[in-house]
């Protein structure tokens, strides 16, 4: 396992970084365990967690297992979807984000949280507010580096650009969706975070299952996120993500590597990428991640794989400048 700086901050990550998502959810507490230990046999410090996940039984089961290493470990949480049935349960106001650390801390049975995202943007919300509020967090010692997640590049740079005038800590992480169907961070985002020194987490490089190599533009599993879960569904059922995926499963085959480790390099290998969050619900799902980091990801197998797929236009639209770079 290799570690790289998380952006600014002088902190060593783990290039893989485990979401427990699953935890309290499809894995009870006994297999949430060994996928920790696991994890942690491997090299693996970066954990990333919510206030939402399980209903909180997510940040419940990783704060016990983190107890006799929580100084070797970095963990993160999230706030911003709805917690309680009243007005005010969720988004990114002070009043809500004050209630929800407080309920993370007691449930990760921490003094404090070393990444704290913000889940989603807030049109409710000013930003300086947003950056006010974690700045606040921070110098109180609840947590130690703002972050957002599933936010605009204009409203990252925003939010930057407030701290910096207004001399506020910055934020110094990131947590896109981004894999070989969903590459809209390679717009704006990536190119970002990589000129702002900014440490980048994506989430989903399997699409949600999308790349595990069970689908195919005819085949579908009777299980699966993607089948299961309407949201997912809606994610990712595409026809043109199905031919993809199918595409992407013969590409590994005839290279002979599992999908899901080769999924995971190719996100690992953008430049702008910290650590992916990988995630499963039992050993077996939780192995082909882990063996990503063994892959020799060359720049030939990198363009490749990305021509597999659709690379989006430049944030200028001007695609015929980028088609004639090529030449």
């Amino acid at each position: 396992m290799k570690y790289r700086l998380l952006g600014r901050t002088g902190v060593q990550v783990s290039e893989l970084c485990f979401g427990t998502m699953s935890f309290g959810d499809t894995a009870d507490e006994k297999m949430s365990a060994a996928m920790f230990n696991r994890c942690r046999e491997v090299g693996i410090n970066f954990f990333d967690c919510a206030n939402g996940y399980a209903g909180g039984k997510s940040e419940k089961i990783l704060g016990e297992l983190i107890q006799d290493c929580r100084d070797e470990v970095i963990i993160t949480s999230k706030v911003f979807f709805k917690q309680a049935d009243h007005v005010n349960g969720g988004g990114s106001s002070r009043f809500h984000i004050r209630q929800q650390i407080e309920s993370s801390l007691k449930r990760l049975n921490t003094d404090y949280i070393d990444v704290y995202f913000i889940h989603n943007f807030d049109p409710l919300t000013p930003i300086d507010s947003v950056v006010r509020t974690l700045d606040d967090l921070v110098r109180q010692g609840k947590i130690l580096y703002p972050a957002l997640s599933n936010w605009a590049a204009w409203q990252i740079m925003k939010a930057i650009g407030i701290a910096e005038a207004e001399k506020l800590t910055r934020v110094e992480v990131l947590q896109p969706m981004y894999n070989l169907v969903k590459r809209q961070a390679e717009v704006e985002i990536l190119p970002m975070a990589e000129a702002e020194q900014v440490a980048v987490i994506p989430y989903s490089p399997l699409g949600g299952g999308l790349l595990t190599g069970k689908y195919t533009k005819s085949k579908r599993p009777d299980v699966g996120r993607i089948v299961d879960n309407k949201m997912y569904g809606t994610r990712y059922g595409v026809d043109r993500y199905f031919e993809i995926a199918e595409n992407f499963t013969e590409y590994a085959n005839e290279k002979g590597i599992h999908p899901v480790s080769l999924a995971v390099a190719w996100v690992n290998n953008h430049p702008g990428v910290t650590a992916p969050i990988i995630g499963a619900r039992n050993l077996e799902q939780l192995e082909p991640s882990l063996d990503a980091v063994n892959i020799d990801m060359t720049p030939e197998m990198y363009a490749e794989i990305s021509a597999l797929s659709d690379t989006p236009p430049p944030a200028n639209d001007r695609l015929e400048e980028q088609l004639r770079k090529g030449k």
